[in-house]
């Protein structure tokens, strides 16, 4: 039996949600991504009043090739895929974007924190984990995409250094649904919470 949800001393931690993954016409498109973005600002919004912390990361192609290209090609040059400072047209859009900006319907404000990875997990190679025990965070809320790859991958480190994790399930997305499925499940079993943003919003509330 899994343990019941906790939601102490949350932050909440959005997982790339930018233009070259979300937006129509991307070379990394995750489609359902864009079905998160009611969630993610019911959650966003929720943070905001409760004066609770929330942290965006962005993926960062490096500009020479790296082992992650293997995988993914588009990040090579001839596309540059999150290259930083990488402008590109997307279908919904009248003028170029700044590639691995986060979508303008869930966009950082003042006070939020940003955090730049090169590789899938937030936690590695940044200071992230030292930033969120400077704010004494018990919980991390993890949202954003893709499920089984960075998201996940950050939602597993934030695990490791001892923070209570939750996956929200309607806000996170991917471009292959059994995969999805089967990290949610996984992680449920044996790292941490799997549940809806309207559990995490009713838990924070009665916290």
């Amino acid at each position: 039996m899994a343990p019941l949800l906790e939601v102490d001393s949350p932050a909440l931690l959005i997982v790339d949600m930018q233009n070259d993954f979300v937006r129509p016409g991307a070379p990394l498109e995750v489609p359902d991504a864009r079905t998160t973005i009611a969630p993610h600002q019911s959650l966003i919004s929720a943070f905001r009043s409760a004066k609770r912390p929330i942290f965006y990361t962005k993926f960062l192609s490096t500009p020479y090739r790296s082992l992650l290209w293997n995988w993914s090609p588009e990040c090579e040059e001839d596309t540059k895929c999150c290259w930083k400072g990488h402008q590109r047209l997307y279908e919904d859009r009248n003028e170029p974007l700044e590639c691995t900006d986060i979508i303008s319907e869930i966009y950082p404000e003042a006070g939020d924190h940003i955090i730049e990875k090169f590789g899938y997990g937030a936690f590695h190679g940044t200071a992230l984990a030292d930033m969120l025990h400077s704010l004494d965070i018990k919980s991390v809320i993890v949202t954003g995409t893709v499920t089984q790859i960075c998201v996940e991958e950050t939602a597993r480190e934030s695990f490791h250094h001892g923070f209570k994790t939750v996956m929200v399930t309607d806000a996170v997305s991917s471009f292959a649904p059994n995969l999805q499925a089967a990290t949610l499940e996984n992680f449920a079993m044996k790292f941490g919470w799997v549940a809806t943003a309207e559990d995490v919003l009713t838990r924070m509330k009665h916290a």
